[in-house]
């Protein structure tokens, strides 16, 4: 997972309409079309030629637990801080009591507090809730102890169904502690399920189970433990389970969750990360610093869940290891995908950058690699392999890939450490897929360094991440027709547009389309990240959304199962026509200024056309009235006859001035970095607030410099560097833009140049050959609000059925799917009048899947 500015995404419609309207043929009766607009195009195959194979593992999943992604998510544990082991550490808010409260009836008293001593349940379960009772209400049914909310609005649970409890507890009272489990609604005012009551016995730890039935569906409910009497009662590990989870496992998954993960038909999971897996310390959870913040270290998550310790999760919260890599490995079995983990480089990432040098602890982490490839495949004979089948699954689970590190930003550093993991897992291990990576973008100097370190080294298969604006993406869909079929495989593992608009989901399924074409090269490629529990979310877009009992798929959730249960075996090649009258002319707009967590300085503005003629002219002298605040944010003021923003906290500051029809000029000014963590931010081509470039000068924490274009709040970037900024030192700076070319020049030197001239191609498609029913799979991407009237060749000497299977997606490219109301899901008829070449007008906005069945 890389870093990304927040965006508001783009409206396909908005970019493409206009440029589209002179193509437009009038056609008021086209199938489908929501609007008289209708484009001619033909779609042509060659089903003479071979295309490259598709591997059986093309698309599948990448599972990090961000966004509440696993406790509270995926992971089927309802009770919230369950061990007690929340800490500042994991949120500046959490307190060992975090989601649990004190409660007492009867006029009973006690006091409740979280310690951490030599009476805890394991070394690495190092906290327990001592309970203290007096003993002195009065009345039947006094008693003293605490209530979980759970997650969201509560526990949910539903009328009928069963769930098991345990709790692990000890007593200083001589003849035991009674002990009540109740269920019960947020007010407290009604039961949901029949109290379960216990005895707990002797001053060593025990557990005690039972199960809850519940009388109502409620998603509120709140899980009481009350003790009666005195003395002292220890408890840990309080636990509430669906007893129906995916596949009936225990310690299982929620079962609604894992059902829409399996619908997907993934050829991989992905997992554990990510940021969780290369941010923090790469030592183990032990003494003398028991360290909160680590990297995800497999064998922490491994054995009985009681003994697993938790962690600071990297997104902001506490992840206990209750979901570990046995729980992953058993899901991807469990849904018929390949199981691909992520290992520490030991080489930091995610803004922390940092390369560990601890030769040992190099060798214990590549240890500890060849022992989970132990654990997943070697025989019950071996250390690990025994460990396995003692959790339940004697079975090897086919490991046949695994990668090292996560979008490292040092990749020299990552890469000499990659070398000896690789050379360690090959020498023991030939049959293992090694798989590196590129860093956390498409494009720039670590992505070009670290393919270069992978291609000499002929690594089999690089990792690329990216995250970008939906107008990269339909610009972008021959990325992969340029690349070295003889060099390393891609494995995409990370990529999605900046939204979860049906508009980002069509401009993502374009791109599939030269994915799938690419298949002797694209090896594998996931969507992220997977899940999001909405009142959790740390980043978005997201695949699959959810709150305590409810979960739905977002518009690309659509379009990534419509794509994976239609990939195909063989590529058959084919050729679309291109959508005439696409966007040209210049790079117009204002400029702007901006910063990002820092405070800047700006000084002597110029805009002069390409013939000299001024346009702008600003030292401050007169004040800053020829500047509209346009976001809003930070604390602009003419001081010592600079313009100063002097808020360090604020972000996008963005002030502007000009006019949005300028175009070929000159930009020139001084500004310097007063304090902060970044540099300052150049605006240039602005139309408004969520349309313009700038020139990110000592950005992503002042590591690196680069050209952003925005569009519509999504970016992409244009060209970047390595260049830092110094505090209290001033910087010329001008920029030329030239019709859509622009130079930049930062000192009297050339920075960089980028031309902005690649066409945002809305009509996509490709052909895919299913050789298990022989049919021919046509998938096409209509990201447009014209309809798209095609004629469809299939070849000479192609015998067809005359009627083929069809499924849509359409909508609004606005349209977002949520709890209450999806929009945007498939529908699923069939097609007649099918030949060898035949004509089918495809809707606008639309992605569709025809399946042609041939005959011999």
């Amino acid at each position: 997972m890389g870093r990304i500015r927040p965006g508001l995404g783009l409206t396909l419609s908005a970019l493409l309409t206009t440029s589209l309207a002179a193509a437009s043929l009038t056609d008021p009766t086209a199938a489908g079309a929501s609007s008289s607009a209708v484009t001619d195009y033909s779609i042509t195959v060659d089903p003479d030629r071979a295309g490259p194979e598709i591997d059986d593992a093309m698309y599948g999943i990448f599972y990090e637990d961000i966004n509440r992604a696993a406790d509270g998510g995926l992971y089927a544990e309802l009770v919230q801080n369950r061990s007690f082991e929340y800490d500042t550490a994991d949120h500046a808010s959490y307190t060992p009591l975090t989601s649990w409260t004190e409660t007492a009836t009867g006029g009973a008293t006690g006091t409740a507090r979280v310690v951490n001593d030599e009476a805890r349940l394991g070394e690495k379960n190092r906290n327990y809730l001592r309970l203290d009772l007096r003993g002195d209400g009065s009345g039947a049914g006094a008693g003293y102890g605490v209530t979980n909310a759970g997650y969201n609005t509560g526990i949910a649970v539903q009328a009928g169904k069963t769930y098991d409890f345990s709790v692990w507890a000890r007593t200083e009272n001589p003849s035991g502690t009674p002990l009540t489990i109740g269920l019960h609604t947020a007010s407290g005012a009604t039961s949901l399920a029949t109290p379960l009551r216990a005895t707990v016995r002797g001053d060593r730890w025990t557990k005690y189970t039972g199960t809850l039935t519940a009388r109502a569906t409620d998603t509120t409910g709140r899980l009481a433990l009350t003790a009666g009497g005195g003395g002292t009662l220890r408890l840990d590990m309080v636990s509430l389970f669906p007893r129906d989870t995916y596949k009936g496992h225990p310690n299982g998954l929620r079962k609604d969750l894992a059902e829409k993960i399996a619908a997907l038909k993934p050829g991989f999971l992905r997992f554990p990360g990510g940021c969780l897996v290369n941010t923090g310390s790469h030592r183990a959870y032990e003494a003398p610093d028991w360290e909160r913040k680590r990297s995800y270290q497999w064998k922490d998550t491994v054995g009985p869940v009681e003994e697993r310790p938790t962690n600071a999760n990297f997104w902001g919260y506490n992840q206990s290891y209750g979901l570990g890599y046995y729980e992953y490995f058993q899901f991807a079995e469990d849904i018929g995908a390949t199981p691909l983990p992520v290992v520490p480089a030991l080489v930091t990432g995610c803004g922390q950058n940092k390369a560990t040098d601890d030769p040992e602890l190099l060798k214990r982490h590549i240890q500890d690699t060849l022992d989970l490839i132990e654990f997943a495949n070697g025989p019950v004979t071996s250390t690990w392999g025994k460990k396995r089948a003692e959790m339940g699954h004697p079975k090897p689970f086919g490991l046949n890939r695994l990668e090292v590190g996560n979008e490292e930003n040092l990749p020299d550093a990552f890469f000499q450490r990659f070398t000896e993991f690789r050379e360690a897992i090959e020498a023991k291990h030939p049959e293992i897929t090694v798989i590196s990576n590129s860093g956390p973008d498409d494009s720039g100097v670590t992505f070009d360094r670290a393919w270069e370190l992978n291609r000499a080294a002929k690594v089999k298969m690089v990792d690329e991440h990216y995250y970008n604006s939906p107008q990269w993406f339909l610009e972008n869909n021959k990325r992969y027709d340029s690349y070295d079929r003889q060099g390393p495989k891609v494995f995409l593992g990370e990529y999605a547009s900046q939204d979860n608009r049906f508009g980002n989901s069509l401009a993502e399924a374009a791109y599939m389309t030269g994915l799938e074409r690419n298949a002797d090269v694209v090896k594998m490629a996931s969507y992220a990240p997977l899940l999001a529990n909405k009142d959790y979310v740390q980043w978005r877009p997201d695949l699959i959304w959810y709150d305590n009992a409810t979960a739905w798929g977002s518009t690309s959730y659509e379009t990534q199962k419509l794509f994976m249960n239609n990939v195909g075996d063989q590529v058959v090649p084919s050729q679309a026509s291109a959508t005439p009258s696409l966007p040209s002319g210049p790079i117009t707009g204002a400029v702007g200024l901006s910063t990002w967590a820092t405070s800047a300085a700006y000084d002597d503005v110029q805009v002069t056309s390409a013939d000299g003629a001024t346009l702008l002219s600003d030292d401050f002298s007169g004040g800053d009235g020829k500047w509209t605040k346009a976001t809003g944010t930070g604390s602009w003021q003419v001081r010592d006859g600079a313009y100063v923003q002097s808020d360090t906290g604020a972000e996008n500051t963005m002030v502007t001035a000009g006019d949005r029809g300028w175009q070929n000029y000159d930009l020139k000014l001084k500004a310097t970095k007063r304090a902060g963590s970044e540099g300052f931010l150049i605006a240039f081509g602005v139309k408004d607030t969520g349309n313009y470039y700038w020139w990110n000068l000592g950005g992503w924490g002042n590591t690196r410099s680069a050209v952003e274009k925005a569009t519509d709040g999504a970016k992409q970037t244009m060209a970047e560097d390595g260049t830092k900024i110094e505090t209290g030192r001033a910087y010329d700076v001008r920029i030329e833009v030239r019709g859509r070319q622009v130079t930049l020049y930062l000192d009297g030197k050339k920075w960089g140049a980028f031309t902005d001239d690649k066409v945002a191609e809305p009509f996509r498609q490709v052909v895919t050959r299913d050789k298990a029913t022989g049919e021919l799979i046509v998938k096409v991407v209509n990201a447009q609000d014209a309809a798209a009237r095609t004629r469809i060749d299939l070849g000479q000497g192609v015998k067809v059925r005359r009627t083929a299977r069809l499924t849509t997606l359409q909508g609004d490219p606005d349209a977002v799917n949520s709890a209450t109301d999806q929009p945007i899901t498939p529908s699923s008829s069939t097609l007649d009048g099918v030949d060898t070449t035949f004509s089918h007008t495809f809707p606008p906005n639309s992605v569709t899947c025809l399946r042609i069945a041939t005959r011999k």
